[in-house]
C-alpha cells in the first residue's frame, strides 16, 4: 500500500470528515472509494471507445434480426 498526503481545502476536508463518520468509514476509505469510482468512470469511457471502435453494424444487425418481434409484457411497456 502507498502513502500520499493530499492538500485539501479546509471546507472540503470538513465535509469529507463528516460524510465519512456518517457511512461510519475512515476518511482514508472514503477517499480511496472515491478516487476508484472516478478513475472506474474515466476507465469505462475509453473502454467503451475502444470497443465502439471495433463495432460492426452488420453484426448488430445481425443479432437484432435475432430478437424475437412482439409486443413486450404489460409490466415493460411505456
Amino acid at each position: 500500500m502507498s502513502v500520499l498526503s493530499v492538500r485539501l481545502p479546509n471546507s472540503l476536508h470538513t465535509m469529507v470528515k463528516t460524510v465519512a463518520s456518517e457511512e461510519d468509514i475512515s476518511i482514508n476509505q472514503f477517499i480511496a472509494s472515491a478516487v476508484a469510482e472516478k478513475l472506474s468512470a474515466l476507465t469505462t469511457e475509453k473502454y467503451i471507445e475502444a470497443r465502439a471502435k471495433n463495432a460492426s453494424k452488420n453484426k448488430f444487425e445481425i443479432a437484432l434480426s435475432k430478437v424475437p418481434s412482439k409486443e413486450p409484457i404489460e409490466m415493460d411497456r411505456i
